[in-house]
């Protein structure tokens, strides 16, 4: 599973097409496919527009956020026409349809496709069905869809898998997005060329399950070549990010990437869930604790300084205290700076729904107690950087993040710029910095 956000990113195009995001990176990237495909289709001319959401289904509460966002826009918007799409669309499509507010749902496969945007009655269509939803395990391929920009960002991501074959006991997402389907090599370089040229100086590549990528191609290749190949033949990309990766996944060639390439980003988010075996056994993880301490631990022998972060589950069912303080310990353990903290959310369909659960509001206390461990270790992390020189992406007034995914604070700069700093310090939140050349000056 890629690492989520809680962001909910809105573009827009005021009388055209305005896009809602909710969730992972790959829903971004997927996003400015979708503006693309709507655009071509001939939404944007339609008289007041269209909102679009592009959904998550990672949780219930994405699911009621998506609802609640959806009333505002239609109360926001009386003339547009709201579209509901991505992993919630497909797997909960009639939660979406039986909604006065919204005018058409579509699937994660369909939302990619032109065509699938004039299934409105603007278009002539009278088919009263609202629900286009095919069977998302049918889809046997992931195409390279090419993407010249990501609105309003100074990095952009690239697509190179889709779907997860592997069955994580509390996870829906497999529904939402088929089995894993990699985009070919070619493809992918070629999208990366396209992306450097145009600027970008950091490329971000994404996907589900990303560590399986390759499988299903012809001789097998694994994530590690991909990025040794990109690095070679795009000379012109600065710097190369992993979102999310499965550690017990990572092959030889990722690892020699990681402690010789330096335009490889020294940041590694980690699909953990939790720090008990017994847990990650109930969840149908694929490692213990103890390969994901050692894993970080061999990395940073070959990368020092590099930075992790971390997906884990508070409250799975079934979770004693005992179970929980031994996911509390790891961040320490494993040393995570960067900590993202799912309160268990039960998923209808899922096994780890039919599971004893913990009561609710335990699973709150036990959320924010790793929520304050992630804290204290983010604190330490800033602290511990004082005083170093950093490389600093700008995206936006200033700010911008370093090599490691910290966010600082320079004052200065275009966004896209990187700007060589000196860490000052920090106020708990960024690290502040000063421009080299401003000091020297």
């Amino acid at each position: 599973m890629s690492a989520l956000s809680k962001d909910v990113d809105v573009a827009k195009q005021p009388g055209r097409i305005e896009m809602v995001t909710f969730g992972c990176r790959l829903n971004t990237y997927e996003s400015e496919v979708m503006r693309r495909e709507a655009e071509s289709a001939g939404l944007g001319a339609l008289d007041g527009g269209a909102v679009i959401f592009n959904t998550c289904a990672v949780t219930g509460e994405a699911v009621r956020q998506a609802r609640q966002a959806i009333r505002k826009a239609r109360r926001d918007n009386p003339a547009a026409r709201i579209i509901v799409t991505g992993c919630a669309a497909q797997t909960e499509p009639e939660k979406f349809a039986t909604m006065d507010e919204v005018d058409l749902v579509l699937g994660n496969e369909e939302k990619l496709k032109a065509n699938s945007y004039r299934a409105l009655p603007d278009f002539g269509v009278n088919d009263t069905e609202k629900a286009r939803v095919n069977d998302i395990f049918s889809v046997r391929e992931t195409a390279g869809h090419m993407v010249d920009a990501i609105e309003g960002r100074a990095r952009a991501f690239v697509q190179v898998q889709n779907g997860c074959d592997h069955r994580c006991t509390f996870c829906i997402i497999p529904y939402g997005r088929g089995n894993s389907r990699s985009v070919p090599m070619g493809a992918v370089v070629e999208q990366v060329k396209r992306l450097a040229g145009n600027g970008y100086a950091e490329v971000v590549l994404t996907g589900v399950d990303m560590t399986s990528f390759g499988a299903d191609l012809p001789g097998a290749p694994k994530l590690g070549k991909l990025v040794k190949t990109i690095l070679k033949q795009v000379p012109d990309v600065k710097r190369l990010r992993l979102s999310s990766i499965d550690s017990i996944e990572a092959d030889e060639d990722l690892l020699d990437a990681i402690a010789t390439e330096s335009r490889l980003m020294p940041h590694l988010h980690l699909s953990l869930q939790s720090g008990d075996d017994m847990i990650l056994k109930r969840m149908k993880r694929r490692h213990l604790r103890d390969q994901s301490i050692r894993f970080c631990e061999d990395v940073r022998k070959l990368r020092p300084g590099i930075v992790f972060g971390a997906d884990i589950i508070a409250g799975f069912p079934t979770e004693t205290e005992a179970m929980f303080e031994n996911s509390e310990k790891i961040v320490e353990e494993c040393g995570l700076t960067h900590l993202h903290v799912f309160p268990f959310s039960p998923r209808e369909g899922t096994p780890a729904a039919r599971m004893p659960q913990v009561r609710r509001e335990l699973v709150k206390q036990r959320a924010a107690r790793l929520r304050a461990a992630g804290e204290a270790a983010y604190q330490r992390h800033l602290s511990s950087m004082a005083g170093s020189r950093q490389s600093i992406l700008i995206e936006r007034d200033g700010l911008g993040r370093t090599e490691g995914f910290t966010l600082a604070a320079l004052g200065t700069g275009a966004p896209g710029e990187i700007v060589e700093a000196e860490i000052t310090g920090h106020d708990g939140i960024r690290l502040t910095a000063a421009p080299l050349a401003a000091r020297a000056a």
